[in-house]
């Protein structure tokens, strides 16, 4: 993330731990999704971990940020293996 961000309570140093990455999708805002959307394409382990988050979150209806998140790196997956 960038240094004038906020910063998230589990992102340590700027990895994204499955901690950071279910903080940013919950409750960070445009700028921190961007943020996370750059370092999925340019760490593509990254994908595997958003994916884990979204997940363990989609048994609650009101888990939309982690649906989005959950079909963004499906379709980023399919893309990247076509």
């Amino acid at each position: 993330m960038r240094e004038c961000d906020v910063r998230h309570r589990h992102l340590n140093h700027g990895r994204y731990s499955l901690a950071a990455i279910d903080d940013v999708i919950a409750r960070g805002r445009w700028t921190d999704w961007a943020d996370l959307r750059r370092a999925i394409r340019a760490d593509p382990s990254l994908v595997d971990r958003v994916e884990r988050v979204g997940r363990a979150c989609t048994q609650s209806t009101a888990a939309q940020r982690h649906y989005f998140w959950l079909h963004y790196v499906r379709a980023h997956r399919r893309r990247n293996l076509a």
